[in-house]
C-alpha cells in the first residue's frame, strides 16, 4: 500500500494532537465566513480570557484593529500584525463620558496554558481563489503558523515543491500571510522553517529539541515540529525569536534558527549568574556567517525581560565594525523597543551612561575607553557585548612600551591592558563576548575578561545546517615565480604575526615590512598578479553566480596599483563600473588616488553596488575595510595578496562562506602563501572542524571529486556516443545534447534518469571551485553532462516552476557553451523546429513526430498537453477530467512497456488533435468557450441527448451561462450566502427545464461544480 501525501498530513496531526496536546479542528466541520483568515469564535473567546478586566468596546477596537489593516505591503501590514502579537493591540474605548486606552493582549506569554492552540486540516479560505492549506495552527483563532506538506513517496514532489506552493499562496490568498508568524515545509525527510519574505535557501530545519547538537545530521520530522512547538517554547519564539530588520528600503522578517534560540537562552542564564557574582557572562563563539550579529540582537531584546532593563554597551574594537553592528541594531529598533545610540567620545558616553539608571543600548569602540582612565559608572545594571571578543587588544597585564621622545632618546612607557582600563571603566558590569572564531589556547586574558565558552556552533555544523558554505583554497603563489629569498620574507612576516607580537618586536620588524612593501609592490610582480587574475578570474569565475570577487591588497599604495594594471589591462572595465578599490583615505594621499578612494557616501554607495546582484560592479579591491562584518552572499571568490593568520584569516576568509542560491563554496586563491596560516588558525577550532577544513585545498578536495562525479556520469552513458560534442560542429553539438536527453529519459532508465541529475549536479558544483586545475577536454565533457541536466530540468519543469519554453532552453544551453568552450555559434538544440510553436499548430504536432529523438518527443508532447489540460482545469470541468484520463492512460501503458514511443507519440498526437479541435466545439454549436463548458456539463451523461432536443440544450446553456453572470457580483466569494443563492438559482432554473431526467440525479452535480468553477476562475464583468 503507498504512502501518501494524505497519510502524511494525518501523521503530522496525530504528532500535534497526542504529542504536543495541540486540540485538533477538521475545517469542514466548522461552521464559519471562509473569506475570513481567523477562526472568529476561537479569536473572541481567547481575547476574552486573557483580558478578563478589559470592558467590551475596548475588546470590540482590538478586533477591529485585527481585522481591518490599511492598504499597504503586505510586509508592512505583517510587520504590524506580529507588533499587536508580541507586544499587544493598543485601543481606545470610552468609559463614563471619558476616552480611555489600553492594552489588549493577544496571547498569555506568563501562563501558556491561558492560551487556545488548534491544529487544523482542510481549511478553505476564498479571495482570489478558493485554496486550502495543508495544515494551520492557531493561536488564540490566529492562522500563525501555514504547513505545506508534500508527497513523502512521490519522486517529483519535494520541499522545494512546498516553497513554490507557499508562494503561490501568498499571491492566491494574502490576507492569510498579514497573520503568519512562521512558514513551514515538510516532505518528512526534510523539514523546514521560514516567514513570508524567506526565499527558499533562508528557510533553515530545526535539529534539536533541547540544545544539544549531537545526532543533529539526522533529524527526524518530528524532531523538527517537537523543536519548534512545545506550547511553552513556540510561545517563547513567537515573542522573542522573530523580528524585522528594516533598512528604509528593504524589510526582511527573521525567524532566529535553531543554534541561535537555544546559545541566546544559555547566554541570558550565564548573564543573570554572572550578574549576581563574578560579572563573567562568558563567550558565544559562533562561527562566522551564522547569524551572529542578528543572535546579538535577540540576546539585547531578551534582556529587558531578564535582567529588568539593563543599560548595554556594545563595544567594538574598529570604527567599520562598529558602524556595521551598530547598522543591524538600528534596522531593529522596532524589535528592540529603543533606538541605539552611537558614543561620540568618552565624555559622550560618561554623560549619557550617568543620565540614566536603566535601559538603553549604547555602541562605542575600545579606544573611546583608552583616552582617559576615571570610572565611568559604577551601575551593578550594565552589561557590556565585547564584539568578536578575544583580539589581543583585551589584555588585562599591565606592559612596557618602547618609544622615542622629541629628543630622539629611548624612553620606556607603561601601558595598561585595554581590558583592565575598561574594566575600571566599568567595575561592576557584566561582560559577555560574542565571537566567529575561537579564542587562542594560549589566550588567558579573554577567559580572565569574560570566562568559558557558553556555545559553540562551529564550521562543520553550519555547513551541516545550510546556515554557511564551506570555503576552499587554491594556491597560485607559483604564477607570481617569486625568488627563494622573497618567499623567505613573506615566512619571516607571518612568524612575526605568529608571535602575538608585542610592541618591542613589531618596532624591530619595521625594516622587513618595509622591504615587504617594495617586494610585493614591485612593477614586474604586480603586473605578473594582476593578468593571472584576470585570466583565472574571466576563465572560472566572471560567469559563477553574479561574478561578485575581491582582492585583498597588502597596502593602500598595492591596492592602488592593482586597480590600475587592471585598467590598463582591461580598458573598459572603467566605462562598465566593473572594479572599484574601497579603502580609508589620508590627508597625504596623492591627488589623483582621492577620486578613486572618495569620501564616506561614496563608499557607501560602493557597498550598496557591490551587495546588489545585478549591477555592474564585480571585483573590490580591499585592503582592511570589508574584510569583517561585510555580507555579499553572493560572494564567490577571494583573490589574496596580503599576508594574514589567525582570527583576522579566518574573518577575511569567511566573506565568501555565506549562502546563496546553488553555491558550493567559497574559493580563496592564494598569492602570498596563507597554506600554513590557515593551518594554524585551524589549531583552535573543534576537533572535526580541523578534520574536515583543516586542508580545504581544492587540489586535494574538489579536484578528486569532480574526477569521481565525471565517472559516474560517464558510466550512465556509456551506450551513449557523445564524442561530437566534444569536436563536433554547432549543429552536431546540438543534436548530441538532445540524443543524450533521449537517451536518458527512456522508460527502462527512469531510475538512471533521476540519479544522473543528483550526479551530474555534484559534478557541476565540483567544477565551479577547481575548473583551473581541470584540463580542457574533461571541462568540456562536464558541460555536456551540464547541458543534459538543465535540459531535463527543464522539461520536468523543475528549474523554478516556469512553464517549457523551448527558446528558452536553446538560450540556457547556449550560454553554457559560451562560457565552457567559448563556443560563438549559436545551437539549435530542437533543429527540427524553427518557428514558435503552439499546441494548435499541426505543423508543429508534425515538426515533433518527425523528432528523431523519439523520448525528447513523448516528454515535450506530454508537458505541451498536460499544459493545455491545466487551461482547461480552470474552465471546463468535464473536458479536463476526459482528457486527463486519456494522457494518464497512455502515459502508464508507455511506461510499462505496452506501448512504444511511436505508439504513444501516435495516442498523443490523437489527443492534441482532440484538444484542438474540442475548441472548435463551440463554435459549430454557436456557443462561446464558457458556454460550452455549460453546453459539457449538461450533456456528460450521453443518454441526456436522448431526452432533450438539441436547440433545446443550447437554450438551457445560454440561459443558464446568463444567469450566472448578470448575478455573479464583485464580493460573492467573500460570502457564504451568495454562493448559496447561487445555487438556488441553478436548481430552480434546471427545474424549469425538467433536468435532469428521472434516474439521472447525479448529473446536477456535475452542472453545479461547472458553475463553481466558472465563478472562481471567470472574469467579472463590467
Amino acid at each position: 500500500m503507498s504512502y501518501n501525501e494524505a497519510d502524511y498530513e494525518n501523521a503530522v496531526i496525530d504528532l500535534f494532537k497526542n504529542e504536543l496536546n495541540y486540540d485538533y479542528v477538521y475545517g469542514p466541520n466548522i461552521e464559519r465566513d471562509f473569506t475570513s483568515p481567523l477562526y472568529e469564535d476561537m479569536l473572541d473567546e481567547s481575547l476574552r480570557r486573557i483580558n478578563k478586566a478589559a470592558p467590551y468596546d475596548a475588546i470590540q477596537d482590538a478586533l477591529f484593529k485585527l481585522r481591518n489593516f490599511e492598504n499597504g505591503e503586505l510586509v508592512q501590514k505583517n510587520a504590524l500584525f506580529m507588533d499587536y502579537l508580541q507586544n499587544g493591540v493598543p485601543v481606545r474605548y470610552t468609559e463614563k463620558g471619558e476616552e480611555r486606552s489600553m492594552i489588549i493582549y493577544l496571547v498569555d506569554y506568563q501562563n501558556f496554558e491561558n492560551n487556545s492552540f488548534i491544529v487544523a486540516n482542510q481549511w478553505t479560505f476564498i479571495e482570489n481563489s478558493n485554496k486550502r492549506p495543508d495544515v494551520i495552527l492557531f493561536l488564540n483563532g490566529l492562522p500563525v503558523v501555514l504547513v505545506e506538506l508534500k508527497s513523502p513517496s512521490r519522486e517529483e514532489t519535494d520541499a522545494s515543491e512546498a516553497y513554490l506552493q507557499l508562494r503561490n499562496y501568498m499571491h492566491e490568498i494574502p490576507s492569510m500571510f498579514i497573520y503568519n508568524a512562521i512558514l513551514v515545509m515538510s516532505d518528512q525527510l526534510v523539514s523546514k522553517a521560514g516567514t513570508i519574505t524567506s526565499g527558499e535557501d533562508r528557510f533553515m530545519e530545526w535539529k534539536t529539541t533541547d540544545g544539544s547538537y549531537e545526532n543533529t545530521q539526522f533529524a527526524q520530522f518530528d524532531t523538527f515540529f517537537e523543536g519548534i512547538f512545545q506550547k511553552e517554547r513556540f510561545l517563547d519564539i513567537i515573542k522573542n525569536f522573530i523580528c524585522f530588520s528594516n533598512d528604509g528600503k528593504k524589510e526582511l522578517k527573521i525567524l532566529a534558527g535553531y543554534h541561535q534560540y537555544f546559545a541566546v537562552r544559555k547566554a541570558i542564564e550565564s548573564t543573570k549568574r554572572a550578574s549576581v557574582t563574578d560579572g563573567r557572562g562568558g563567550v558565544f563563539w559562533h562561527t562566522q556567517g551564522s547569524g551572529k550579529s542578528l543572535s546579538m540582537v535577540f540576546y539585547a531584546h531578551l534582556l529587558q525581560v531578564a535582567l529588568e532593563s539593563p543599560t548595554i554597551v556594545v563595544l567594538t574594537d574598529r570604527n567599520d565594525l562598529d558602524d556595521q553592528l551598530y547598522g543591524q541594531f538600528a534596522k531593529c529598533k522596532d524589535f528592540l523597543r529603543q533606538e541605539p545610540v552611537h558614543a561620540e567620545s568618552r565624555e559622550h558616553l560618561k554623560t549619557w551612561l550617568g543620565g540614566r539608571k536603566a535601559n538603553g543600548i549604547i555602541f562605542t569602540t575600545m579606544q573611546k575607553f583608552e583616552e582617559s582612565f576615571d570610572c565611568l559608572s559604577e551601575r551593578r545594571n550594565i552589561v557590556v557585548m565585547a564584539d568578536e571578543a578575544h583580539r589581543g587588544q583585551y589584555g588585562l597585564s599591565e606592559r612596557v612600551k618602547y618609544t622615542t621622545n622629541e629628543q630622539g632618546e629611548e624612553i620606556a612607557k607603561l601601558v595598561v591592558g585595554t581590558a583592565r582600563v575598561i574594566r575600571n571603566s566599568l567595575p561592576n558590569a557584566t561582560y559577555i563576548g560574542f565571537t566567529g572564531t575561537p579564542i587562542a589556547k594560549e589566550d588567558r586574558n579573554t577567559r580572565e575578561v569574560f570566562g568559558d565558552y557558553i556555545d559553540i556552533y562551529d564550521m562543520t555544523q553550519a555547513v551541516e545546517d545550510g546556515a554557511t558554505r564551506p570555503v576552499y583554497y587554491e594556491s597560485r603563489v607559483v604564477k607570481l615565480k617569486l625568488d627563494p629569498a622573497i618567499i623567505k620574507l613573506i615566512d619571516q612576516e607571518y612568524d612575526i604575526m605568529a608571535t602575538q607580537a608585542d610592541a618591542g618586536v613589531i618596532e624591530q620588524s619595521k625594516h622587513e615590512l618595509g622591504r615587504m612593501e617594495a617586494i610585493l609592490g614591485n612593477d614586474a610582480t604586480i603586473n605578473s598578479l594582476v593578468t593571472d587574475i584576470i585570466d583565472h578570474y574571466e576563465n572560472n569565475r566572471a560567469d559563477l553566480l553574479t561574478g561578485k570577487a575581491m582582492i585583498v591588497a597588502y597596502s593602500r599604495s598595492i591596492a592602488m596599483k592593482i586597480y590600475n594594471k587592471l585598467l590598463e589591462l582591461r580598458p573598459q572595465w572603467k566605462a562598465e563600473d566593473k572594479v572599484a578599490v574601497v579603502m580609508t583615505s589620508s590627508n597625504k594621499d596623492p591627488e589623483e588616488w582621492r577620486e578613486i578612494i572618495g569620501n564616506k557616501t561614496h563608499k557607501n554607495e560602493l557597498a550598496v553596488q557591490f551587495k546588489d546582484n545585478s549591477s555592474n560592479l564585480k571585483i573590490a579591491i580591499v585592503v582592511d575595510m570589508w574584510l569583517t562584518g561585510f555580507d555579499v552572499p553572493s560572494l564567490a571568490t577571494m583573490y589574496v595578496y596580503k599576508p594574514m593568520n589567525g582570527h583576522n584569516l579566518m574573518q577575511a576568509i569567511a566573506r565568501v562562506n555565506r549562502v546563496f542560491r546553488d553555491k558550493e563554496g567559497g574559493l580563496v586563491v592564494d598569492y602570498v602563501g596563507i597554506a600554513s596560516a590557515l593551518k594554524r588558525a585551524m589549531n583552535d577550532y573543534t576537533v572535526r572542524d580541523k578534520t574536515r577544513y583543516g586542508d580545504p585545498d581544492i587540489s586535494k578536495v574538489a579536484y578528486p571529486k569532480f574526477l569521481e562525479k565525471l565517472q559516474i556520469c560517464r558510466d550512465f552513458f556509456y551506450e551513449y556516443d557523445y564524442q561530437r560534442f566534444m569536436d563536433g560542429t554547432d549543429l552536431e553539438r546540438a543534436k548530441t545534447i538532445s540524443g543524450g536527453v533521449n537517451f536518458i529519459i527512456a522508460p527502462s532508465r527512469q531510475e538512471d534518469k533521476e540519479d544522473f541529475v543528483k550526479e551530474s549536479l555534484m559534478l557541476h558544483q565540483a567544477l565551479s571551485l577547481c575548473s583551473s586545475l581541470v584540463e580542457e577536454s574533461l571541462r568540456i565533457e562536464a558541460q555536456f553532462f551540464e547541458s543534459v541536466r538543465v535540459l531535463l530540468l527543464r522539461l520536468s519543469n523543475q528549474g523554478g516552476g516556469k512553464k517549457i519554453s523551448l527558446p528558452e532552453m536553446n538560450a540556457r544551453i547556449n550560454e553554457l557553451l559560451k562560457h565552457s568552450i567559448k563556443s560563438d555559434g549559436v545551437i539549435n538544440l530542437f533543429s527540427d523546429i524553427h518557428e514558435e510553436f503552439s499546441l494548435f499548430d499541426p505543423k508543429f504536432l508534425e515538426e515533433v513526430a518527425k523528432m528523431k529523438e523519439k523520448n525528447l518527443a513523448v516528454e515535450l508532447l506530454k508537458k505541451l498537453i498536460a499544459e493545455q489540460i491545466q487551461v482547461y482545469r480552470r474552465t471546463n470541468v468535464v473536458k479536463s477530467e476526459k482528457f486527463s484520463e486519456i494522457i494518464q492512460r497512455s502515459m502508464n501503458a508507455y511506461l510499462n512497456g505496452m506501448l512504444t514511443n511511436e505508439q504513444v507519440i501516435a495516442e498523443l498526437m490523437k489527443l492534441a488533435k482532440e484538444i484542438s479541435d474540442a475548441s472548435k466545439e463551440g463554435k459549430e454549436l454557436g456557443l462561446t468557450a464558457d458556454e460550452l463548458a455549460f453546453y459539457d456539463a449538461l450533456t456528460k451523461p450521453e443518454a441526456v441527448k436522448d431526452f432533450y432536443e438539441n436547440a433545446e440544450l443550447i437554450a438551457i446553456t445560454k440561459e443558464l451561462t446568463e444567469t450566472l453572470r448578470k448575478n455573479r457580483t464583485i464580493d460573492w466569494q467573500k460570502k457564504d450566502f451568495a454562493r448559496a443563492r447561487m445555487r438556488m438559482m441553478i436548481k430552480k432554473l434546471l427545474k424549469q427545464h425538467k433536468y435532469p431526467p428521472e434516474g439521472m440525479e447525479d448529473a446536477v452535480q456535475t452542472v453545479m461544480l461547472q458553475c463553481e468553477l466558472w465563478a472562481d476562475n471567470a472574469e467579472v464583468s463590467k
